[in-house]
């Protein structure tokens, strides 16, 4: 789980002179510090927005400025941070409130939850990011264990965003790796492997697996929702990696989940 450090494909960063012409590029810029914020990073300064938009501060200031007379931030004049305002937070809500799939996802989930003692999600892509835009707990499970609405997850890095590229057509895919490949971490080449081997596994199964590895203590399993006219979505399930194995994630957990989202791709947004 991260947050975007630098722009990235649907950010204000750099495109084909067709693209640039149809962006206005302040707007792009508030859209980004907007995003910048996450539930773990509520109050930010200039100096944290600067570094996780890549935009100059001299734009940060400018936009920090317009974006609390307009209502969408808020200041804290002692400490000189803002945070999302009502205003801000509105947007989203009203987004998710009107996504059809989310309404005929969310009662699945809470079943597909408690049937096998599991956390869910369902998660959008947000650039070189996955938000989990809705979260279902069991009440085996610790709720700490529960990534909560507004988490990210790398697209690149998880198995969820291995599910949700996979699902996309190969030129799209492609474009989207090359930029997660512009911003390498410490172990790039082993996320690659995993990466490459999980989207396969997609392709065959319908799924795929993290299992939890090098002192990681939660496996996830991930499936793409794919709906005509929408951006794809990935559903997850995840638990400590001693209450779900290899053999349980491939053998119950990722046919149950495929199942249940081909139920939602059929729902059509009913309940």
């Amino acid at each position: 789980m991260h947050h975007p450090s630098s722009p990235s494909p649907d950010g204000p960063g750099p495109r084909p002179r067709s693209e640039r012409c149809t962006i206005v590029t302040p707007f792009a810029r508030a859209l980004s510090i907007l995003s910048a914020f996450t539930p773990q990073d509520r109050w930010l300064c200039n100096g944290d927005l600067v570094a996780r938009t890549g935009l100059p501060a001299s734009t940060v200031t400018r936009m920090t400025r317009t974006l609390v007379t307009l209502g969408y931030l808020r200041c804290a004049a002692d400490t000189r941070r803002f945070r999302l305002s009502p205003s801000a937070l509105a947007l989203g809500y009203r987004a998710a409130a009107d996504t059809e799939i989310h309404r005929a996802a969310n009662q699945r989930m809470s079943q597909f939850a408690e049937r096998h003692q599991v956390h869910v999600h369902l998660s959008s892509r947000d650039r070189l990011d996955l938000v989990v835009i809705d979260s279902c707990s069991t009440s085996a499970l610790p709720a700490s264990l529960q990534p909560g609405v507004g988490t990210r997850l790398g697209l690149a890095s998880s198995a969820a965003g291995w599910a949700l590229l996979a699902s996309l057509p190969d030129a799209e895919r492609h474009y989207l790796l090359q930029s997660a490949a512009q911003h390498p971490h410490d172990d790039a080449r082993q996320t690659r492997l995993r990466s490459s081997a999980a989207m396969v596994q997609v392709r065959k199964d319908g799924f795929c697996v993290a299992l939890g590895e090098s002192g990681q203590p939660m496996t996830m399993v991930a499936a793409p929702i794919q709906l005509p006219d929408q951006a794809p979505l990935a559903v997850s399930c995840m638990a400590p990696s001693m209450l779900m194995g290899r053999t349980r994630s491939v053998r119950e957990l990722g046919p149950a989940l495929v199942r249940m989202a081909q139920e939602i791709q059929r729902s059509r947004g009913r309940p």
